[in-house]
């Protein structure tokens, strides 16, 4: 899997437009996966006391009484912007309280990319160094246990049912590490093109699945795969003596697939994941 840094081919286009956004995915009601039609959605801007400072995220539910099972989306090395809170708002209208932090609070709020961002530009990327270095893996479990709280302070939470979390890119490790750090509520986790999920670190994510409970989705880049095709049969293997329910699967698409924005998004390939996706959440959150 790729490194975490790098996510070839992906364009931020500011141009993509909430309405757009959520236009194309109306078209595909048709495809498992797709966005109940008529559940109203719920979005506001919350700030998050966690041990580190303040945190800026974006929060959905369902309109309604509820309540519903939590889930906790991890962004890309982007971090919060238009295309993760459309995948926010889509994942509420399917019956979820969601919460998407911005994973750079600690020095700058959300969005932290002006304009176009080319990750096949070395300049753009070194943009970004600064920021990803202010996510350690000692903070993210911080994060994660700050994130769940709050979200299972709200009444439209169910806590008698199990949370979800799903990260992509970058947010793949991260939310290995949520499962470890909040062992008791989270029942489902779902990467997508997640890079360096199985390392020779110690602080590689496969190592802490002996203290998650949760089942797993690892969707896997079809370019990826091919830098070392050997890693997810590893990471099964730590699945399997972990005793972790799980399904790793290499799609045929390129890293960043699922990211409505990117040059390589592939609509096909991304609600293909979406569908898998609900089928754990719905599965594994009771």
């Amino acid at each position: 899997m790729c490194d975490d840094d790098i996510h070839p081919g992906l364009i931020v286009d500011p141009t993509v437009s909430r309405r757009g956004f959520g236009l194309l995915g109306l078209a595909a009601a048709g495809v498992a996966g797709a966005a109940r039609a008529g559940v109203a959605v719920i979005e506001t801007d919350v700030e998050i006391t966690t041990p580190d400072g303040l945190a800026d995220a974006a929060l959905y539910y369902p309109e309604g009484k509820g309540p519903w099972p939590a889930v906790l989306i991890w962004p890309d090395v982007v971090s919060l912007r238009p295309a993760f809170r459309e995948m926010g708002r889509r994942l509420a209208g399917e019956g979820y309280v969601v919460l998407v932090p911005n994973l750079y609070y600690r020095v700058r709020k959300a969005p932290v990319v002006d304009g176009s961002f080319n990750f096949a530009n070395p300049e753009d990327r070194a943009r970004l160094a600064p920021l990803r270095a202010t996510v350690t893996p000692e903070g993210t479990d911080r994060d994660a246990v700050a994130y769940l709280a709050f979200l299972d302070g709200l009444k439209q939470t169910d806590t008698r049912k199990r949370a979800g979390v799903q990260g992509y890119c970058m947010g793949g490790p991260l939310s290995f590490r949520t499962a470890a750090a909040v062992s008791g509520r989270i029942g489902a986790v779902g990467s997508f093109h997640g890079g360096g999920l199985y390392t020779d670190q110690p602080t590689s994510p496969h190592l802490l699945l002996t203290k998650t409970t949760a089942e797993f989705l690892v969707a896997v880049a079809d370019n990826d795969d091919r830098q070392d095709p050997t890693i997810k049969d590893r990471l099964k293997v730590a699945m399997d003596r972990a005793g972790r329910t799980s399904v790793i699967e290499v799609y045929p698409a390129g890293h960043g697939w699922c990211v409505r924005g990117s040059a390589v998004y592939d609509e096909v390939q991304a609600e293909r994941a979406w569908a898998a996706l609900l089928t754990m959440y719905r599965r594994a959150l009771r």
